[in-house]
């Protein structure tokens, strides 16, 4: 069980990591962003400070702020001790600001800096992070949210907040362990924090206010842990997956809010209790034990339902290209590897090798398509494999995915944004938008999307550990 402790109050916690207030002109915002190592009190004044690498000295980054159609403009400087890259989740963007060394860019070397300027075309919750090395940079601290306000929707809630979930691997002396590229990390889980984290702290109380109506941006930015949030006694509704809005879908008694790493949803809660109530939003850990992640803390002073228990108005759509269903073209891609896997031949590089040896060789676990895209022969950058799938500009494709691993894997396409159309052989309703799904052990889903962004663009796992261990694999649509 983990250890908590207070929270400061929800205003607090919305507002804690927003950097110093952006340049704006007329749809441009500009932001100045920093990664370098720093230290910062994780677990309470009684512990050590923790040494992290960190954008803006912050844990989170700062929360970037933006309006759907605004011009994002953001100078990286980069003061870590290795390269890097900053890539932008979620958001459809110009191949060369998107972040990925060897596809769009050259890394930033140690002192070096990159512009990162391009247009925001859909709303929702969004978030940044390194795609150099990302499992170390990331499980050290380096990610941040970027909100996209909606242009033109009618509030429909009395405040807004944001929780960043994230987890670290912390020891005794409140120290990241260095113990980065695990082969059990590798071909298993991930890495999985022993300490996890909202908004950067260690969470307990939530403030709430009896009578309000509260929009929450959820986004999981750690390396390997799935979260999934119950809220006791409350039933939220979902109106918003990977920033694309949906049809508001109330949640059943006890049903959980699930997020792969790199997902995000938008929930919007009625603030249900009475003064001095406390209800606990829980999780389950690796194990599926559940744990208290925080709680619910009801003021003393009820406030008028401005918003509260009235009918709740979608979220107007974002501008993605709908897939032309019935002229699809259909592509198959089969994920493989890992612990209890039954692969036995993996191709690294165009070279047949078994598992075995590829894993000794490469620290390859995992495959797309029987190939592997690997990290370490040609450093972390990602440039030097052939595609897996050629796609031609303005046609629509169907994705079937399978998993043959016993192994959950959050499946991240750059660039665009897809329907899932159903998962596990069941159609889905809604057909959400995502950029990022989870798919199941044993599980399958089918994905539609157009492909209207011409480039180079990675597909991977956002399990950073199974990602720089093989499941990674580029798209070109040209």
């Amino acid at each position: 069980m983990l250890n908590r402790r207070t929270l400061l109050t929800a205003s607090a916690a919305t507002g804690l990591f927003l950097a110093a207030p952006p340049l704006r002109a007329s749809g441009r915002v500009s932001y100045r962003l920093v990664m370098a190592p720093t230290q910062q009190k994780l677990l309470g004044d009684d512990k050590p400070e923790t040494a992290l690498w960190c954008f803006n000295d912050s844990l989170p980054g700062p929360v970037l702020r933006a309006r759907q159609g605004d011009v994002l403009r953001v100078e990286v400087e980069n003061r870590l001790p290795q390269p890097t890259t900053v890539h932008w989740h979620g958001i459809r963007l110009p191949l060369a600001m998107d972040g990925v060394p060897g596809l769009s860019q050259e890394p930033i070397p140690p002192g070096g800096r990159f512009v990162y300027e391009f247009a925001l075309p859909d709303a929702g919750s969004y978030w940044y992070h390194p795609h150099w090395g990302s499992a170390e940079q990331v499980g050290r601290g380096l990610y941040g949210a970027l909100i996209v306000a909606e242009r033109n929707a009618a509030q429909a809630w009395d405040r807004e907040a944001l929780w960043v979930l994230s987890d670290l691997r912390l020891d005794k002396e409140a120290q990241i362990t260095p113990d980065f590229r695990l082969p059990m990390d590798l071909s298993h889980a991930g890495r999985l924090g022993n300490t996890a984290l909202l908004n950067g702290l260690l969470a307990q109380n939530f403030s709430v206010t009896p009578g309000e109506r509260l929009r929450l941006r959820l986004i999981n930015t750690a390396n390997a842990r799935i979260f999934a949030l119950r809220f006791a006694q409350h039933r939220p509704w979902l109106v918003a997956l990977d920033g694309h809005p949906l049809p508001p879908r109330q949640l059943g008694e006890d049903a959980p809010v699930t997020l792969g790493p790199g997902m995000r949803a938008d929930l919007i809660l009625d603030a249900t209790g009475k003064p001095g109530e406390r209800f606990t939003v829980s999780d389950s850990d690796p194990r599926g034990r559940r744990y208290a992640l925080l709680d619910l803390e009801y003021g003393p002073q009820p406030v008028g339902a401005k918003f509260f228990g009235k009918d709740l108005p979608a979220l107007p759509p974002n501008p993605v290209a709908e897939p032309d269903i019935a002229r699809a073209e259909r592509l198959s891609l089969t994920m493989s590897g890992g612990a209890m896997g039954q692969l036995t031949e993996v191709s690294v590089d165009g070279k047949k090798l078994g598992l075995r040896e590829a894993f000794q060789q490469h620290r390859v676990a995992w495959a797309l398509n029987g190939q592997a895209h690997t990290e370490q022969q040609h450093g972390p950058g990602h440039g030097h494999s052939p595609p897996l799938f050629s796609l031609s500009l303005g046609k629509s494709y169907i994705i079937e995915v399978i998993n043959e691993t016993m192994w959950p894997h959050p499946l991240h396409l750059h660039g665009h944004a897809f329907r899932v159309l159903s998962q596990d052989g069941q159609a889905l309703a809604d057909k959400p938008f995502h950029d990022t799904v989870l798919i199941n052990p044993r599980g399958r889903a089918e994905l539609a999307f157009m492909a209207d962004n011409p480039g180079d663009w990675m597909l991977h796992c956002h399990i950073l550990e199974h990602q720089a261990a093989g499941m990674m694999a580029v798209v070109r649509v040209a």
